[in-house]
């Protein structure tokens, strides 16, 4: 039986020298799916390019059905937690998509994948 929804694989981070290269794998059904995007190894820059990268693969899930831009990416504590906040917009529609996730164990980079996830996961299900 295959997930409903689109998971999490990995993240990977390859500097080369004041570049950044991510590659975010999703998984969905029996099948695995890459998004990669580049820029700046600033470390400010890298939430954004993280969530980049997983709308690049949410695309390449869609098969093109469905192109997303990333609006804002950002932290913010709440309570004695850390969230990871994202807004999305599906191209074509006037509308934000707002997603959040928990940032565990230092990890913004997962944190931000995730709320990508989480902002477009009903925006995706009717694609897929």
């Amino acid at each position: 039986m295959f997930e409903e929804r689109p998971f999490l694989g990995t993240i990977d981070q390859r500097l080369r020298n004041d570049r950044v290269s991510v590659v975010v794998t999703l998984g969905w059904a029996e099948d695995m799916y890459e998004g990669v995007v580049e820029g700046p190894a600033d470390p400010v820059q890298r939430a954004r390019l993280v969530g980049e990268a997983t709308l690049r693969a949410v695309e390449t899930m869609s098969g093109g059905r469905a192109r997303f831009d990333l609006s804002a990416v950002g932290t913010s504590d709440l309570g004695p937690v850390k969230i990871a906040l994202v807004q999305v917009r599906e191209v074509g529609w006037s509308d934000y998509l707002i997603g959040s996730s928990l940032i565990r164990e230092g990890d913004p980079a997962s944190a931000t994948a995730k709320a990508v996830l989480d902002a477009v996961n009903r925006r995706i299900s009717r694609v897929l």
